[in-house]
């Protein structure tokens, strides 16, 4: 994989499954996507376009239009990342109890 601007970015097929795969859910930015391929928001749209169905790819294009989610720049700026209340707390490799 090269970060280089003048070389277009080189994924394997399964930085490419993994690209897809954040870029369907809902809780990962697409700011977290470039930090770790390198893709700005307007090539991750590429890639999906490319390697998905047309179908496929018109229904994440209207998920993720305008998603707070997505883009961090539209998150509360109380926000900073998500953790749900059955997610338990890992404290010396081991899991606490509620």
């Amino acid at each position: 994989m090269s970060k280089n601007p003048a070389q277009p970015i080189i994924l394997s097929p399964a930085d490419i499954d993994r690209v897809i795969e954040m870029g369907w859910e809902d809780r990962t930015p697409f700011d977290a996507i470039e930090a770790q391929f390198g893709l700005a928001e307007k090539d991750v749209i590429a890639l999906m376009r490319r390697e998905m169905k047309a179908s496929s790819f018109r229904m994440w294009r209207a998920r993720v239009t305008g998603r707070a989610t997505k883009h961090r720049a539209l998150r509360p700026a109380d926000v900073t990342g998500f953790k749900s209340d059955q997610q338990r707390n890992i404290s010396l490799n081991k899991i606490s109890k509620r």
